[in-house]
């Protein structure tokens, strides 16, 4: 097939590669991946973008365009600059006219030989109408396009050509955002003083039911005080797994040992996979939940990994796809969340929620979420886990990464004491801001005297912010970084060393919606070594830091390097040192 005219010649090597913070030294998270950006392929497709408008393909794919491949032969090729074993590919294909999705095939080469040919289905995307959307594509309105398909067992060097080929003349168009490569490496070997949980029944090869396998071996191993040993395979859960105090889960590896759901069972709330902490001293480590999630219902409860009244635990190198949230914190104290992959989520990677204080995000990165990246939200619950006696803050979000959500934002700040976000990096977030500090959410509750609103120094430090800013679909466009005071007025704001590059809409934005009822005030802020390159890829009227009207109070800037500020607020004061 002939290559169409306006792509690169053959010979020539065109890719993007992320392994790391393109800014500022030791933001984001570490990258075990190569990407290579479908785009600057070479291809017999169609390149499509960039488009910054809600509802379209282009706006949730990575730099904004993707390639198409839409009949058989179709392909996209790259050269290769590492060893490889396992591939990636981010795709999406067309929902079925009433919803369920379609499926397709593409052939993955290695030097023109076919390597695998692997299985795609829209299935777990596609989401329509108004939050908290719909499965029926009647609502209109389209959103969560993309999917990631894992693939290992490969064997790429180097300098090899690998090319994603379309199979079949199915009429289904396979739209192809980008493909990461990674080395996986051996699987690990079983602690000393451990239980395998194969030796309670377990059989891991995703069909039988492993549950009560899980809950013997875990009974077995807090008596003797032993490390519960997942070996690799896959591992079906169909029923909540309760983590007492003291209990240790080690797998071989987050692509070798998984943790995965009965689709059929999905339906239930209660049958899904959900690792529920209610302890102290819990630590999971090295595997993967994988679950089949494929629309988002409030009113039932969060699968993945819930925080309940737990302590002084940690969750290692997890890797979570397709459940409603990654983990969800409430009350949590002396957490550390390290390592961890958060995929294609119906909403947040991470939320501490209610009481959590005193916990980490580190080195974590989140991709295709359907709300917050990150968050922390000290909500004054009324489901009747509140400590009254604990006050929310002292929690950390760093050195980790968000990018592509469907919804929402990077990392959001609700509330709180003494919260921190920094060396982080947010790429792609055309729903909302990179970096949200909002009092948008209810933190308080005067009938039991709570109030968790933001106290103390809040810190946002060292962070790049690459074409955030985007359109929130129900509201407006948001500024890649947002300051919002809402159902609260804020104080306390530090912010340093922060880049913002090639934002939707304008760089940093102060907003106050409760203004009219006296919320509307920011006091005691200082913005520290801000820089704004670029603004107003979706929307021509932005500026580098734009204060809205309903704005009360003021700021200092320090040190900046803005083009373009404009305050059209009267009751707003911008001091420049």
């Amino acid at each position: 097939m002939n290559l169409k005219p306006y792509f690169k010649s053959l010979s020539v090597v065109a890719l993007t590669i992320f392994s790391g913070s393109q800014v500022q030294g030791g933001v984001g998270a570490d990258k075990a991946w190569t990407t290579y950006e479908a785009e600057t392929m070479r291809t017999s497709g169609t390149v499509v973008g960039p488009n910054y408008a809600p509802h379209t393909i282009e706006t949730e794919s990575s730099a904004q365009q993707y390639v198409k491949l839409g009949e058989q032969g179709e392909f996209i090729e790259f050269d290769a600059t590492v060893d490889a074993n396992a591939l990636i590919v981010r795709f999406s294909l067309p929902d079925a006219p009433k919803g369920g999705g379609t499926k397709s095939e593409l052939t993955v080469s290695v030097n023109d030989k076919p390597a695998r040919t692997v299985e795609l289905s829209s299935r777990n995307a596609w989401l329509y109408g108004n939050y908290p959307f719909s499965n029926d594509p009647a609502l209109g309105k389209p959103r969560n396009f993309y999917d990631e398909l894992s693939v290992k067992g490969l064997a790429i060097r180097s300098g090899d050509v690998v090319r994603l080929q379309k199979t079949d003349d199915d009429g289904i168009v396979c739209s192809i955002d980008f493909a990461d490569l990674e080395q996986v490496p051996e699987p690990l070997l079983a602690p000393v003083n451990s239980l395998s949980v194969l030796d309670f029944g377990a059989t891991g090869d995703g069909e039988s039911d492993d549950t009560e396998a899980l809950r013997d071996c875990m009974a077995a191993a807090l008596e003797k005080g032993s490390t519960i040993w997942v070996p690799a395979g896959e591992y079906k859960l169909t029923g909540d797994i309760i983590l007492p105090s003291n209990v240790t889960i080690q797998g071989a590896g987050m692509w070798h040992t998984t943790f995965v759901g009965d689709e059929a069972l999905y339906s239930q709330a209660d049958r899904r996979v959900r690792f529920k902490l209610t302890g102290s001293e819990i630590h999971l480590a090295d595997f993967a939940i994988m679950g089949a999630l494929n629309y988002r219902n409030d009113q039932e409860a969060n699968d993945g990994i819930i925080g309940g009244v737990c302590s002084d635990s940690t969750i290692k190198r997890i890797w979570i796809e397709h459940t409603k949230v990654g983990a969800w914190i409430y009350n949590g104290t002396n957490l550390l969340i390290e390592g961890c992959r958060f995929r294609n989520m119906l909403a947040d990677g991470v939320n501490f929620c209610v009481g959590t204080s005193g916990s980490v995000v580190d080195n974590c990165s989140a991709r295709g979420t359907g709300d917050d990246c990150f968050a922390i939200w000290p909500a004054a619950s009324d489901q009747g886990y509140v400590d009254e006696h604990v006050v929310p803050g002292n929690n950390v979000i760093r050195r980790s990464t968000g990018q592509l959500t469907f919804l929402a934002n990077g990392a959001s700040v609700y509330g709180g004491a003494n919260n921190r976000v920094e060396d982080c990096e947010f790429i792609d977030i055309g729903t909302g801001c990179g970096i949200l500090i909002s009092t948008t959410f209810p933190t308080s509750d005067d009938s039991r005297g709570i109030d968790n609103n933001f106290s103390g120094t809040t810190v946002v430090e060292n962070i790049s912010l690459l074409r955030c800013g985007g359109y929130d679909h129900s509201w407006a466009w948001r500024g890649s970084f947002q300051i919002c005071m809402d159902r609260k007025s804020i104080s306390g704001l530090s912010v340093s060393k922060v880049e913002i590059r090639d934002s939707f809409s304008d760089g940093l934005t102060v907003v106050g919606p409760g203004s009219k009822n006296g919320q509307g005030t920011l006091s005691n802020t200082r913005l520290e070594e801000l820089v704004v390159t670029g603004v107003g890829l979706g929307t021509k009227k932005s500026h580098d830091v734009f204060v809205r009207k309903d704005a009360m109070g003021g700021l200092t800037l320090v040190d900046c390097e803005l083009e373009d500020l404009k305050n059209a607020s009267k009751h707003f004061t911008v001091e420049q040192e």
